[in-house]
């Protein structure tokens, strides 16, 4: 079986910089750390920010994607408690 690389279902902007990160095995938050400050610090924010979206557009969603819903449905929401 065959890896495909697909964009995140934990979404800040895209799921670009998640789905690379759930590619590779890496942690998320360092990727969209590192992403990001190669966009903004090699001097072509433009080019950057283009390349960004035109991966977003390329990359596919994850089969069991749902829009709207970007965040575990398992996981307790801000201001609920979990039931012992």
């Amino acid at each position: 079986m065959t890896k495909k690389l697909y964009k995140s279902n934990d979404r800040i902007i895209g799921g670009v910089f998640g789905g690379i990160a759930e590619y590779f095995g890496w942690d998320k938050t360092v990727v969209r750390l590192i992403g990001t400050l190669i966009i903004l610090f090699v001097g072509q924010l433009f080019l950057g920010v283009l390349a960004y979206f035109i991966a977003m557009a390329i990359m596919p969603n994850r089969p069991d994607y749902q829009k709207g819903d970007n965040h575990r449905s398992d996981a307790p929401i801000e201001g609920e408690f979990e039931e012992k």
